[in-house]
C-alpha cells in the first residue's frame, strides 16, 4: 500500500457475504470513489474463529477492511463525511443480510461480533498485535433482549455504545422520516438527499440512536452537543436550572423529540468522547480518574490496578455527561460542558422572543354549536360512562374498577364498537422498566409545541418561532386562540370530518380520501395548525372516526414531505377517557378538544349530579385525563409527550391489514378481521339514533341486562357454585353453557377448533387427574387484597389436590409456613412486602412478578384505611400507612439485573424453582428468551383478562393482549432458540374451562393457573 499522509487514510470495517465477497466489495469500492476517495485494498482481519459457539460460527461473516485515501486538501472533517456519504451508499446497494459495514472513518475502527467479552482479543489478532495503539476504547458487553443475536447487531455501533432500551425509538424513527424532506445545512450543498433514510431500516433501536447520533455529528454538532440534544436531562420541572441552560434545552426540544428510555452510552467521533446517562439515570456509570488514564464502566472494579491509583471517582447522575477532549487531553464534567453548549447561540433571546404561550380556561357558558344530547347517542355514550368514566373524573379522580376484562375482544363484539378499542396499550417489562408516574413526575412532561418546525441539521431563530401548550388536552378558550391568531406564521384551518351517512362505506372512505387531499394542500398553501372537526355532525353526516382521521391525515402528510410543516389538533365528540386521548396523540395529534366531553362535565355540574362547580369540574376532567395520560406512558416507561407522539405504540387486535396500512402503519398487528365495512356500519347504526333513538345502554364495563354480553355474567356465576357445591355433572354441563358452549364467540381461543390427530385412546392411557391437577396453581392474591379466610383456603384446596397457591404481593402468616395452608409459591414483587428469611424459606417457588396482566406496566397501592394491625404485621409496616408497589423493581432495570436476583434467590434456596411472570404482549417471547438466558427455571405467561382487585379501567380494558398470542409467540421463540427444554411455561388470566387447558397445552403451556373462577366458587364478592 502506497504511504499516506497522517489523517489521510480511512478504514471501512465490513462484513461480507460468505457465498460471494466479490458483489459487495466492487459496490463499497464503487461508493468510495464517487466520494473521490482513492481506494489501496483490501486487508482480511485475521480472526480465530475457535472462541465462538455453533451458532455464531454457522453465521460468521466474511470479515474485511477497505483502506482509502484522501487528498491532502480535504479537511478532517470534510474526510469523515465523505467516508459516511460512501458508507450509507453502499448499505443501501448491497442487498444481502449478512452484509454490514461496521465503521468508515480516518478516526476510529469498530471490532465487534457474537463471542463472550473475554474473547475479545482470541478472535480478533489485531488487537494482542504490538503496533495496535489508540488513546481511547469503547467496549459493550450484552446479550440480545428485545431483538435476535445477529452480527451486525452486535455493539458498539460506528458512534456509540448503548447500554439499556430507547423505548420512544418507534416515534424517534417515524419523526426522522418526516424530517427527510426539511433538510438545510450548509455542510452538506447539493448533498443533502443522499442522507436518506436518516435512520437505517435495522430493528435494534441502539442502531437507530447512532444512525441519528451519527447523522447529526456529521453534520457538525459535537457528540456532548448530540447528546444533550436527543437525551435530554430532565429540565421541564427544574427550579434552579440556569435561564441559559433552560433555554438551550427549550430550544433544541423545538427540534427534536427526546430519545428516551434507559440509557447509559458511551461515544465517540475520534476527537471527542462522553459518558451519559438517561434523564431517569436508570442504568450505573461509574468513573475513576488516575493520572493518565479515566475509566467509566457499569460497575467499579473493572480495572482494580488503575482504581489502587485513583486520584478521583464518582458516579454518573441522571442526564449527566462526562466530556473528554482527546486533542486537548482534557475531562470536562457536565457543567462546564453544559455551559459551553448553552454559550453557543443566543437560546434565551430566541426562545423569549420567538415561542408564544398559549393558555385559556374553562368557563360555565353552555356550547350552542352542537345539540349534545343528539351527539350523545351519535358517539354512543352511556349512563354507565358517566357514572364510571366521566363523573370521578369530574371530582379529580382516576376512574377504577375491580374484576378483569370479559367483554372479550372488540372484533368479536356484535355491538357497535369505537376504534379506540381495537388498540391496546403497550408496556414495558424487565428489559425496559416502566416509570412511576406521581412519584418520579418530576422528570416527565406534557409539553406541546405546535407550528412549523425547522431542519433538524441548522439552528436559526426562526425555529424557536412556535406555540406552547401546557398538555396536549385543549380547553375551549385555547382552541380559540389558536384559530384566532393573527400571526401569519400560525395559519390555523379547520376541515370537516364527517360524511354523508347515507353514503355507506364508499362514502365513508371517499370522504376520508378527500379529507387528506385537502389537508395536504392546505399545508402547502402554508396552513401550519390544522383542525380536524366532527362538530359538524347533523342529522345528514355522520362523523368519521377520529382515530382513523388523525392516522391517515399523519401519513400522508409524511408521505408528502410536509408533517413538520404543520400540527394537528383533534376537535372531537368521541374521545372521552386517558386511553381515547393516548390513541389520537399515538397515532400523531398535537393536541385534542373533548368537546362533547367537557359539556357532558360541565352538565354534571350545572346539574347537580356532582358536588363541585362547572368550571372546576372541567378542570378536574382535564387533570385527570392528563394523569391518565402520565400512566399510559410511564407505562413503556416514556417520559414526554413529545416522544409518545406518533409513536403508535399499541397492538391492533383484529383490525384487518387495510385499516393499519392505511391510517396505523406503526401499530403492531398480528390478527386481521375487522375492516372498513363493519367500522362505517358501526358509524351509521349509532348516527341513526341522531334524532329520537334510546341510548345505548351500556354494559361494556360492568355487566348490564340488555347491555354488552359478559362471560363472567350473573348467571354464569350462579352456575358455577352450583356446580361445585353438587359435585355432578348435570350443574357443571350448565356452567359451562354460560361461558363457553351457549354464549358468542368473545375471545380468540372460542374462533379454535381442536384438531384429533388420530383414532381416541383409552383414558387408562391418559395422564391421572391427580397429575394433570399437579399443572394447576391459583394466580397470584395477596392477602388484603382477599381476606385472610380466602387466601388460606385457597392454599389448603391446591395443597390438598396437589397443585400450588401462590401468594401474592404482600406476605404470609409464618403460623402457616409447613402447614397444609402454606402457600407453596411466594410471589416476590417490586414492593417486597412482608418477604423474610421465613417467608422464603418456606417456598417451593419463588415467582419474581414484572407485570401484572390486569395493569401491566403499572404498579399498585393499598391505602392508609386498609392497612390494619394485622395486615401491617405481616407486611412489616404501620397501621394506617399507604402502602406503594412501584411499577418497576428498584432493582431490577434490566435483564442483567433480573439474573442478578435469579441467582441470589438459588443461592438462598437451591432447591426452590424460580419462575418470572410477564404479560402477552407483542415482543414477549424475546423477553422470555432473555429470562431463560438469565436461569429463570419457569416463565408465566399472563393474559389480560385477568380479575384485580382494583386497577384504573383504561388499564383492565385496554392493556395487554390475550394470554393465546404471548403463549404462541413465548413458546415459539423458546424452542427456536433451544431453550424450551427444562423450562416450565404457565399461562393465567381468563382461565375458565377444561377445554381452556387444552387450548393452553397446545399452545405450548404445560402449567395453568386460575384466579377469579376459585374465588367465584368460594362465593367471594367481587
Amino acid at each position: 500500500v502506497d504511504p499516506v499522509g497522517e489523517g489521510q487514510l480511512g478504514v471501512f470495517m465490513v462484513f461480507l457475504p460468505t457465498v460471494d465477497t466479490v458483489p459487495a466489495r466492487t459496490i463499497v469500492e464503487a461508493a468510495a470513489q464517487r466520494e473521490d476517495l482513492r481506494v489501496l485494498g483490501w486487508r482480511t482481519v485475521p480472526v480465530g474463529t475457535t472462541v465462538l459457539s455453533g451458532t455464531a460460527r454457522r453465521s460468521l461473516p466474511v470479515i474485511e477492511q477497505l483502506l482509502v485515501a484522501a487528498d491532502e486538501a480535504v479537511s478532517s472533517d470534510d474526510f469523515e463525511r465523505k467516508l459516511y456519504l460512501a458508507r450509507r451508499l453502499a448499505t443501501r446497494q448491497v442487498e444481502d443480510d449478512a452484509f454490514f459495514i461496521c465503521s468508515a472513518s480516518s478516526r476510529t475502527v469498530v471490532y465487534k461480533g457474537l463471542f463472550l467479552a473475554s474473547t475479545v482479543e482470541q478472535f480478533y489478532w489485531d488487537l494482542i498485535d504490538p503496533m495496535f495503539e489508540t488513546d481511547f476504547a469503547i467496549f459493550h458487553q450484552r446479550y440480545s433482549t428485545n431483538t435476535f443475536p445477529a452480527w451486525g447487531m452486535a455493539q458498539p455501533f460506528r458512534i456509540l455504545a448503548h447500554n439499556g432500551e430507547i423505548n420512544t425509538v418507534q416515534a424517534n424513527r417515524s419523526w426522522m422520516a418526516a424530517r427527510s424532506n426539511d433538510l438545510a445545512s450548509n455542510l452538506w450543498g447539493d448533498r443533502l438527499s443522499d442522507l436518506n433514510p436518516l435512520i437505517e431500516p435495522l430493528p435494534s433501536d441502539s442502531a437507530s440512536l447512532d444512525n441519528a447520533f451519527e447523522v447529526l455529528v456529521r453534520s457538525g454538532r459535537s457528540v456532548s452537543h448530540t447528546k444533550e440534544m436527543l437525551m435530554p436531562q430532565a429540565w421541564e420541572n427544574v427550579g434552579d436550572l440556569s435561564d441559559e441552560m433552560r433555554a438551550f434545552y427549550e430550544y433544541h426540544a423545538f427540534l427534536s423529540e427526546p430519545w428516551d428510555g434507559p440509557a447509559a452510552i458511551a461515544a465517540s467521533d475520534g476527537r471527542h468522547l462522553i459518558a451519559g446517562l438517561d434523564r431517569n439515570g436508570l442504568r450505573p456509570s461509574r468513573w475513576t480518574m488516575t493520572d493518565d488514564i479515566i475509566i467509566v464502566a457499569s460497575e467499579a472494579g473493572l480495572s482494580p490496578a488503575d482504581e489502587i491509583e485513583a486520584t478521583a471517582t464518582g458516579q454518573l447522575g441522571p442526564g449527566d455527561v462526562l466530556f473528554v477532549d482527546l486533542d486537548d487531553g482534557r475531562v470536562i464534567f457536565a457543567d462546564e460542558a453544559r455551559r459551553r453548549l448553552a454559550a453557543k447561540a443566543p437560546y434565551v433571546e430566541w426562545v423569549t422572543t420567538e415561542t408564544q404561550t398559549i393558555h385559556g380556561p374553562f368557563d360555565d357558558l353552555q356550547d350552542e354549536r352542537y345539540d349534545a344530547t343528539k351527539l350523545s347517542r351519535v358517539f354512543g355514550y352511556t349512563a354507565e360512562e358517566r357514572r364510571l368514566i366521566l363523573q370521578p373524573m369530574a371530582q379529580g379522580t382516576d376512574p377504577m374498577l375491580s374484576m378483569g376484562h370479559d367483554t372479550g375482544l372488540a372484533a368479536l363484539s356484535e355491538w357497535p364498537q369505537r376504534l379506540p378499542r381495537y388498540f391496546h396499550q403497550a408496556f414495558a417489562q424487565v428489559t425496559n422498566p416502566p416509570m412511576d408516574p406521581i412519584r418520579e413526575k418530576l422528570v416527565m412532561s406534557l409539553r406541546t409545541y405546535l407550528g412549523r418546525r425547522g431542519s433538524i441539521l441548522e439552528e436559526t431563530a426562526q425555529q424557536a418561532h412556535l406555540l406552547e401548550l401546557r398538555s396536549s388536552v385543549l380547553s375551549d378558550a385555547e382552541l380559540q386562540g389558536l384559530t384566532a391568531n393573527t400571526d401569519p406564521h400560525f395559519r390555523a384551518h379547520s376541515l370537516d370530518i364527517t360524511f354523508d351517512a347515507t353514503s355507506g362505506t364508499e362514502g365513508m372512505l371517499d370522504a376520508l380520501d378527500a379529507l387528506c387531499d385537502s389537508a395536504s394542500a392546505a399545508v402547502v398553501d402554508g396552513v401550519t395548525i390544522l383542525v380536524l372537526s366532527d362538530m359538524g355532525v347533523t342529522a345528514t353526516r355522520a362523523p368519521l372516526p377520529i382515530v382513523a382521521v388523525v392516522g391517515a391525515v399523519h401519513h400522508r402528510l409524511i408521505d408528502d414531505g410536509l408533517r413538520l410543516h404543520a400540527s394537528i389538533i383533534a376537535v372531537s365528540g368521541e374521545p372521552r377517557d386517558a386511553h381515547d386521548f393516548a390513541c389520537l396523540i399515538g397515532v400523531g395529534a398535537s393536541a385534542v378538544y373533548p368537546y362533547l366531553a367537557i359539556e357532558q362535565v360541565r352538565s354534571m355540574a350545572v346539574d347537580g349530579a356532582i358536588d363541585v362547580g362547572p368550571v372546576e369540574a372541567q378542570e378536574n376532567y382535564r387533570c385527570s385525563l392528563e394523569t391518565g395520560l402520565l400512566k399510559i406512558m410511564s407505562k413503556m416507561g416514556i417520559c414526554t409527550i413529545a416522544s409518545y407522539r406518533g409513536s403508535e405504540l399499541f397492538e391492533a387486535i383484529g383490525l384487518d391489514h387495510e385499516v393499519v396500512d392505511r391510517a396505523f402503519r406503526w401499530v403492531q398487528h398480528r390478527i386481521g378481521g375487522v375492516g372498513w365495512d363493519r367500522i362505517a356500519n358501526d358509524i351509521i347504526r349509532r348516527h341513526a339514533d341522531f334524532e329520537t333513538g334510546d341510548e345505548d345502554p351500556g354494559g361494556y364495563y360492568k355487566h348490564r341486562r340488555g347491555g354488552m354480553p359478559h362471560i363472567a355474567a350473573p348467571r354464569a356465576v350462579l352456575a358455577l357454585q352450583k356446580a361445585v357445591r353438587s359435585g355432578g355433572t348435570a350443574q357443571w354441563e350448565k356452567y359451562l353453557g354460560q361461558v363457553q358452549d351457549d354464549r358468542p364467540a368473545l375471545e380468540i381461543r372460542d374462533l379454535l377448533d381442536i384438531q384429533a390427530v388420530g383414532p381416541a385412546v383409552s383414558v387408562e392411557e391418559v395422564e391421572p387427574i391427580e397429575r394433570i391437577m399437579r399443572r394447576f396453581t391459583t394466580a397470584a392474591m395477596s392477602l388484603g387484597a382477599i381476606s385472610a379466610e380466602t387466601h388460606e383456603t385457597l392454599a389448603e384446596a391446591m395443597n390438598y389436590i396437589g397443585g400450588m397457591s401462590n401468594s401474592g404481593e404482600g406476605g404470609e402468616d409464618p403460623a402457616r409456613f409447613g402447614t397444609s395452608r402454606n402457600s407453596r409459591i411466594k410471589q416476590i414483587a417490586s414492593g417486597r412486602f412482608g418477604i423474610t428469611p421465613g417467608y422464603l424459606a418456606s417456598a417451593e417457588e419463588f415467582q419474581i412478578k414484572m407485570a401484572q396482566g390486569s395493569k401491566p406496566g403499572e404498579g399498585g397501592q393499598l391505602p392508609g384505611h386498609k392497612v390494619t394491625p394485622a395486615i401491617a404485621a405481616l407486611r412489616h409496616t404501620l397501621a394506617g400507612v399507604t402502602l406503594i408497589s412501584p411499577p418497576p423493581h428498584h432493582d431490577i432495570y434490566s435483564i442483567e439485573d433480573l439474573a442478578q436476583l435469579i441467582y441470589d434467590l438459588k443461592t438462598f434456596k437451591p432447591l426452590a424453582r424460580v419462575s418470572v411472570k410477564l404479560v402477552s404482549g407483542p415482543g414477549v417471547g424475546t423477553i422470555a428468551v432473555g429470562v431463560a438466558k438469565a436461569l429463570a427455571d419457569g416463565i408465566t405467561i399472563s393474559g389480560n383478562a385477568g380479575g384485580t382487585g382494583a386497577s384504573p379501567l383504561a388499564s383492565i380494558k385496554h392493556a395487554g393482549s390475550p394470554w393465546e398470542l404471548g403463549l404462541a409467540e413465548a413458546h415459539q421463540a423458546l424452542v427456536h432458540n433451544g431453550l424450551r427444554s427444562g423450562l416450565s411455561v404457565e399461562t393465567d388470566g381468563g382461565m375458565r374451562t377444561g377445554r381452556d387447558v387444552i387450548i393452553a397445552a397446545l399452545l405450548g403451556a404445560d402449567r395453568y393457573g386460575w384466579g377469579t373462577v376459585p374465588l367465584l366458587a368460594l362465593g367471594c364478592k367481587m
